[in-house]
């Protein structure tokens, strides 16, 4: 690959206003954290770009398959993946931001946009594991706000306590997503 993005090129290119087609870096995250934990979206890079992968640069589409390697990496490696919001959600003491506009609900949208990119690629489909899926997947469904016609969601969303309970939850749940899904690969 000629001329590589170093990761912080990556991050700017992503969180440009001006780039098109792309989500912006904390979403990306989730997307693609959501891409290596859960089934297979064999069409990610697609999903990821809504069609135009071909209109992006050869270096952001480089960069990008090297951060979702490095998220493999870690969980292969068994580590917890890092996230990209707050230090502050597992700290009690201090107010987490759930508003639209905060990195804890970016994220969460990128998430689900991947658990959602595919309808071939069911994260529901195996009935031994679908409750587990729901339960794990709840937070991220909560946070990103997707539903917000369901009044059980939208008081969960209400409930500042669950919602800070919920952020504690994600590093956990991403590994047991993890292990659900690629156990037996």
């Amino acid at each position: 690959m000629n001329n590589p993005l170093s990761f912080d090129e990556l991050l700017d290119y992503l969180d440009n206003d001006e780039s098109q087609f792309v989500l912006d870096s904390v979403a990306t995250h989730g997307f693609l954290t959501a891409t290596v934990i859960g089934r297979p979206l064999p069409n990610w890079l697609d999903s990821l770009f809504e069609g135009h992968v071909s209109d992006l640069p050869d270096n952001v589409i480089d960069g990008i398959q090297r951060w979702r390697d490095s998220i493999m990496a870690e969980l292969k490696n068994e580590t917890p993946i890092e996230l990209p919001f707050g230090e502050d959600a597992g700290d009690e003491e201090v107010a987490v931001d759930f508003s639209e506009e905060s990195d804890i609900v970016a994220w969460s949208i990128g998430f689900v946009d991947a658990m959602y990119g595919d309808e071939a690629s069911d994260w529901f489909e195996d009935e031994e594991t679908a409750e587990d899926v729901a339960v794990l997947t709840l937070p991220m469904i909560v946070l990103s706000g997707i539903d917000d016609e369901d009044p059980e969601l939208a008081e969960m969303r209400a409930d500042e306590d669950k919602m800070a309970q919920m952020a504690n939850s994600i590093e956990g749940n991403l590994t047991e997503l993890f292990l659900l899904f690629h156990t037996n690969d």
